[in-house]
């Protein structure tokens, strides 16, 4: 199993690799795993891309950020301005349905709520708004539409873990309730347990992923 120094080394490493990123403008904290980044970027997708890499790294268990970002004079927008950004780029993606978003934008902070049918509708709105430049938070209080029928929900979302070459199927047990699937096990990184969420909220009839699994770092030489 790794040190907290090791993975400290390794997460310094991977931020090194990225292109986009100036690994000497965050700091990183390792405690039994957990890791926090802090500091100052000057776009909202440094610091979603500097939590990405973290999260690729093995051994890490969870990502604390604490870093801010802070865009320069000749790159801050208003709020009304970030807000008809929003709109435009709700317009030109087909998977988001804006008539059913709603948007508020206070402090370059960005609101999404309203109700859609599906979770890659959802998601696809808050990816559209995360590059906007002068976004600097987005919160995704949209909610999903509950008028599907939650049939065998359980047997589509093994299906689909057994179809993801990522994902050990085996060491995951699901329970049910109504709309709401609790996942529970054992998993080898934060990514994989992303996945694993991610594949179960894609499953017709499904509402609320309640994400239980455990990141265990597991060694070949154990």
């Amino acid at each position: 199993m790794k040190t907290d120094f090791q993975i400290k080394e390794d997460v310094l490493d991977e931020l090194a690799w990225q292109p986009n990123i100036d690994e000497t403008q965050i700091g990183v904290i390792v405690e039994k795993g957990v890791v926090t980044l802090s500091g100052i970027v000057n776009s909202y997708t440094k610091k979603l891309d500097a939590e990405k890499a973290v999260k690729r790294v093995e051994g890490v268990k969870a990502v604390a950020l604490d870093i801010e970002v802070k865009y320069g004079t000749d790159f801050k927008k208003t709020d009304k301005e970030i807000a008809k950004a929003i709109v435009e780029a709700f317009e030109w993606n087909s998977a988001v349905p804006a008539d059913d978003v709603k948007v508020k934008v206070e402090n370059g902070w960005v609101y999404l709520t309203g109700e859609v049918q599906w979770n890659y509708q959802k998601n696809a709105a808050k990816n559209a708004v995360e590059n906007l430049l002068g976004v600097i938070g987005v919160r995704n209080l949209i909610t999903l539409k509950d008028n599907i029928e939650p049939a065998d929900i359980k047997d589509r979302i093994k299906k689909a873990f057994q179809r993801m070459a990522t994902l050990e199927a085996d060491g995951i047990t699901l329970e049910t309730h109504g709309n709401t699937v609790t996942l529970r096990g054992k998993v080898h990184s934060i990514k994989e347990k992303e996945d694993a969420e991610t594949a179960a909220y894609n499953a017709p009839g499904v509402y609320d992923v309640k994400n239980r699994l455990e990141v265990e770092y597991f060694s070949e030489y154990a």
